[in-house]
Parts: C-alpha cells; sequence; structure tokens
C-alpha cells in the first residue's frame, strides 16, 4: 500500500470534508522552501506550511539545537518545577516584544494561546469582584478552534454546529481604509451597551479572513478607547508574529501596546507544537494574592517543554540575523513589485502586500465561499504546478519562508500569473 492509502484507511485530516475531498499527498522530505512527495514530485512551499517554517524545512541550525537540548533534558514538568531553556525564552522575549510586557505564559498552540488570553480577561474582572462577560471582536476574525478561541471567530461555517454555546462576543467593522469611523463608533456602542473585559484582534492582517489589512493608526485608537474603558486588549499575533509583517511583531508598527500578547506558529520555526501568552504586570498582579482561588487554572502537559523551548531561542536567533532581516526585506520588494505588475490586471479586484505577505483578490462570476469552486480550481492548479498555496475562496496569498530564493518566487508568481488567466 502507498502512503496515501494507508492514510485513507486511519488518518482524520483538519479541515477536511473526506467524503468529496481530493486524496491528500504523501510528503516524505522537506529542505529549504520544497517539500518533495512520496513519487519525488518537488512542490514550493509558498505559505511555509500553515505560516510556521519562515527558515524552510529541516533548518540544520533548529535541528543542532533540538538535539542538544534532547541529550540534556527533553521533558519535565512545569507545575512546580523550572529549567534554564523555559528561563532563557522568556529573557529573550523581554528584549524583544513591546516593553510592558512582563510575564510570559507557556501553552502548546496559537488556539490554546488565545483561550488563556480571552481566560485571563474575563477572570481578570472576576478576581476584582467586578462582572465583565463580553469580549469584542472584529469581524471575520480566526483565532482558533477551541471554544472561546472559535467564539471569538466570526468565520460562521466553523462555528455554526456550536452556535449557542459560546462565551458572550460582540464583533465589530474591521477598521479598513474608509471604514475606519464605522469601527470605532461601533467600538463605542459595544461599549456602553456591554460590560467589556477583553478586545481581541489579529494586528494590521486578519489571516484566515484572506489577509485583510488595516492600518496602525486605526487599531491605536480601537486599544485607545478600550484602555479610556479599563478593557483588557489581546493582540493575537500567532500569524503576524516574528517578522511575517516586515517588522518582529505586527504591534512594533503600532504606537500603543495591548495588555497581552499571543504567540505561536512561527514561534519553534516550524518544529515543535509551542505557544506562549504574554501579559503586563498590572495583569498577573490581579492573580497573585492569597486566595488561591485566584490563581489562573490552565496547563498543559508540555506546558515550557525544553526542546520546544530549545527551538524557539534558535529560531529567534535566526529571526535577529543580518542575512535574515535582508531576506525579508527582498521578499517584500518583490512582492510590492509583482504587486505593481499584476493589479490593474482586468481579473484582479486588489493586491496587497505587507512585509512578507502577498495576497491578490481575483474577480468571479458568483460570490464565492471560503471552499468555493473557484478555490479548489485554483487550489488544483497550483498542485498540478508544484507550487502549495491554499486560497482563500477567491484570494490567494503568498506567505513564503524568508529563504525562498528569488528564483522559487518567481516561479511562484508566474503560477499566479497563470491562474488568473485560466479563471
Amino acid at each position: 500500500m502507498t502512503l496515501t492509502e494507508k492514510d485513507s484507511q486511519y488518518l482524520w485530516h483538519p479541515y477536511t470534508q473526506h467524503k468529496t475531498s481530493q486524496t491528500p499527498i504523501a510528503i516524505s522530505r522537506g529542505e529549504g522552501a520544497l517539500l518533495w512527495d512520496e513519487n519525488n514530485k518537488e512542490y514550493i512551499d509558498a505559505i511555509a506550511s500553515w505560516w510556521v517554517n519562515p527558515f524552510g524545512h529541516s533548518n540544520k541550525f533548529i535541528a543542532d539545537a533540538i538535539y542538544k537540548q534532547l541529550t540534556t533534558l527533553e521533558h519535565v514538568l512545569f507545575g512546580g518545577f523550572t529549567h534554564e531553556p523555559a528561563i532563557k525564552v522568556a529573557e529573550k522575549l523581554m528584549e524583544i516584544l513591546p516593553k510592558n510586557q512582563q510575564k510570559i505564559f507557556f501553552s502548546d498552540n496559537g488556539s490554546t494561546a488565545v483561550e488563556v488570553a480571552i481566560k485571563v480577561a474575563l477572570q481578570y474582572f472576576f478576581n476584582k469582584n467586578e462582572k465583565r462577560t463580553t469580549i469584542i471582536a472584529f469581524e471575520n476574525a480566526f483565532h482558533g478552534d477551541t471554544f472561546a478561541a472559535m467564539a471569538a471567530s466570526g468565520i460562521s461555517f466553523y462555528t455554526q454546529a456550536f452556535q449557542g454555546m459560546f462565551i458572550d462576543v460582540v464583533r465589530i467593522p474591521v477598521p479598513v481604509k474608509g471604514e475606519e469611523e464605522a469601527s470605532f463608533e461601533a467600538l463605542k456602542d459595544v461599549i456602553e451597551k456591554h460590560n467589556c473585559a477583553g478586545f481581541i484582534f489579529e494586528p494590521l492582517v486578519q489571516g484566515a479572513a484572506g489577509m485583510v489589512m488595516y492600518e496602525p493608526e486605526a487599531l491605536a485608537k480601537l486599544i485607545g478607547i478600550c484602555k479610556e474603558n479599563n478593557i483588557l486588549t489581546i493582540a493575537d499575533e500567532v500569524m503576524t508574529g516574528f517578522g511575517k509583517t516586515g517588522k518582529t511583531f505586527a504591534m512594533d508598527y503600532v504606537n500603543v501596546d495591548p495588555d497581552m500578547i499571543c504567540l505561536s506558529k512561527a514561534l519553534t520555526g516550524g518544529t515543535i507544537p509551542m505557544a506562549i501568552t504574554t501579559f503586563t504586570q498590572e495583569v498577573f498582579d490581579a492573580f497573585y494574592d492569597d486566595d488561591i482561588n485566584k490563581a489562573l487554572f490552565h496547563g498543559h502537559t508540555f506546558t515550557a517543554n525544553p526542546t520546544g523551548c530549545a527551538a524557539a531561542l534558535a529560531s529567534i536567533d535566526l529571526l535577529q540575523t543580518d542575512e535574515m532581516q535582508a531576506n525579508i526585506e527582498r521578499i517584500n520588494k518583490s512582492h510590492l513589485e509583482f504587486q505593481k505588475k499584476i493589479e490593474n490586471h482586468s481579473k484582479v479586484i486588489t493586491a496587497r502586500t505587507l512585509g512578507v505577505i502577498f495576497a491578490v483578490e481575483i474577480k468571479s462570476d458568483s460570490e464565492e465561499s471560503y471552499y468555493g469552486s473557484m478555490r479548489t480550481k485554483l487550489y488544483n492548479f497550483f498542485i498540478d504546478k508544484g507550487v502549495v498555496l491554499r486560497p482563500v475562496g477567491n484570494i490567494v496569498y503568498i506567505l513564503p519562508p524568508y529563504i525562498m530564493t528569488d528564483e522559487q518566487l518567481q516561479k511562484v508568481y508566474k503560477t499566479i500569473e497563470e491562474a488568473i488567466e485560466m479563471v
């Protein structure tokens, strides 16, 4: 039996309707920006395997760090114990995070990083004997698949089976160009009508919504409104963090700081699942009490896994090299040139770029659903051409590893141009 045949016998894949979907591609190895399947067909990984591999596959520097840690201490429980790799990660993050962030809490993926943040926002006020039960989020947001993260997400087909079971979430419009005032007024209205504990947002780029982008000044004003009303703010940097937007964090573009930040994906360079939620000292202090019931009762078996910490340290070290920063600038410049080339194409609605993120919205004869016919046609076309891209409806985006070569980038662009002509 082939790997794909064995897969169909045993495995259940994410975001997949197995009755109608195609057989998954069995990948046997990866190196740099490339993947090879079991038949040795080559693919360019143009989305860094769901945004987690900024330094490419089989990165030796990160692999060596993991191996070294495995020969010293692979794991130890974090309840009642600590270890040097976790402390080093905290020290490293304190150097690069917004200066108001003082405490870090480990978990295991982006969704749980968000889950922790939302629980903290709600319990923060509970610990102060203040009843606040509403979370504010953007329309069409995506924050993960655990329950609080799902509740804060706005993509309905992901969550429709669970309506009526969620925490209280109220959504406001994204402050895209021309819609800023509507977003500001909606936020003020929500605050007036609800007991709001927190506002969660994907800073500057809504990933799963199709790389929807908005300006730092608009986000700063929304955060300012929340601060005026003592509402905690949560920056979900799971996708945007560690260089994707051109700066280390998307919040580095914004002149006000959030109360919490959620990190995962590129945190460990695509090697070991790990996530972190960071907090201000003020938030932490609301849980610091003689009363045990005011503690944060949340944890994971693999909290602060030393091997994952070693991968995170190596990943951050790589990000900070001159070579990697130059790569980010090179890719951004290349994206901007491609955007200029195609943005006036008769079949293109809009094209946009921020950092290494590029997105193009293609005209469609009908309203396109997230997993609609155009998306399927585009996806299959890209795979046939040996390029891994996962369109969001009629939106095609690139979010490549920072080590992708110019030649590989040009092939991705050429394939997208061919796809635009095809549809």
